[in-house]
């Protein structure tokens, strides 16, 4: 059976249980540090609330009516989780805990998030992070929407009702097939890359931009009939020889990436990166955890890197 909020408060459903729990009105005001007036007065309130009667009175004890009887076990319930509730109110007071749903570009998200779960879960065990990679312009809109928590993402990132919280700069390089004519160069200028062609990802993807962007400078296109799913897609592609392909360090790093099939290009003068950040919703209610994690995932950063660079844009 249910309890209305309306009908009973929570000093009510105490009084109810000492009562129930001592059989005695005298013991339970006691117990709860009360004259046994105000108890009496508290449980003919619950009572009329609920409509039915709890307590027998009229006898040397205090005995449950039948209903009182399957009551019991429901106030209990709720005072319990009310007790729970607090508990861990007081303890996220003191350290973060609870769910976390965390967005993250599938270009980062897999070759750095490893660390950062590992370190999050010997350090906060009871804050999760509910991981959900996509691309970020989708993401973003789910985090104004408040679908999302928090996400990890490339900048910019233009909208005003976001914090936006800069983590570290990430070098991106250029590889080629093993047996390409520039991977047998020792010396590559960036005029050497004119009409060669880029592989990117889904044009929705910034990273997709930011390769448009390179190829632009250097006189490159841009494969535009077909767009790899992931990073690993686009190595494997390199590697067979279907174009050239820019590939951010913590992908080349992590034993899920490498460049195994394929060859880095030292290009004079060409020195890519992107900046990523942290995000989220302004005056956030758990901004506090917020900072941490992105703090987390700086420092985390900088232990796979060997450094963070902090410039920006």
């Amino acid at each position: 059976m249910f309890i209305g909020i309306g009908m009973a408060t929570l000093r009510q459903l105490e009084y109810f249980v000492a009562v129930a729990e001592r059989g005695h009105f005298g013991r339970a005001a006691s117990a709860m540090n009360v004259s046994q007036p105000a108890l009496s007065h508290q449980l003919r309130a619950l009572e009329t609330g609920l409509g039915v009667t709890l307590i027998e009175r009229g006898t040397r004890n205090a005995e449950l009516t039948p209903i009182g009887r399957e009551l019991i076990d429901h106030a209990r319930s709720v005072l319990r989780e009310m007790s729970d509730l607090n508990q861990k109110a007081a303890r996220a007071a003191d350290r973060p805990l609870g769910r976390i749903r965390f967005g993250v570009t599938p270009t980062l998200g897999p070759y750095l998030m490893p660390r950062v779960i590992e370190v999050l879960h010997r350090e906060n065990p009871e804050l999760r992070l509910f991981i959900k990679e996509d691309i970020p312009a989708l993401q973003i809109a789910q985090l104004i929407d408040g679908q999302l928590d928090m996400m990890l993402c490339p900048l910019p990132v233009p909208d005003a009702l976001l914090h936006v919280e800069p983590l570290f700069r990430e070098s991106l390089h250029l590889v080629a097939p093993p047996d390409h004519r520039l991977a047998q160069e020792l010396s590559i200028r960036k005029s050497d890359l004119s009409g060669t062609t880029f592989l990117t990802l889904d044009h929705r993807h910034h990273y997709h931009r930011q390769v448009s962007e390179i190829a632009e400078r250097v006189g490159a296109k841009v494969l535009g009939d077909y767009e790899g799913t992931s990073l690993d897609s686009l190595r494997q592609m390199v590697g067979s020889g279907v174009g050239l392909a820019v590939l951010p360090e913590l992908y080349i790093r992590s034993e899920a990436g490498g460049t195994d099939m394929v060859r880095q290009l030292q290009v004079d003068g060409m020195d890519e990166y992107r900046s990523i950040a942290a995000i989220w919703r302004r005056g956030a209610a758990f901004e506090e955890t917020f900072f941490m994690l992105a703090e987390l995932a700086r420092s985390q950063a900088s232990m796979l890197l060997g450094f963070v660079d902090k410039g920006y844009p």
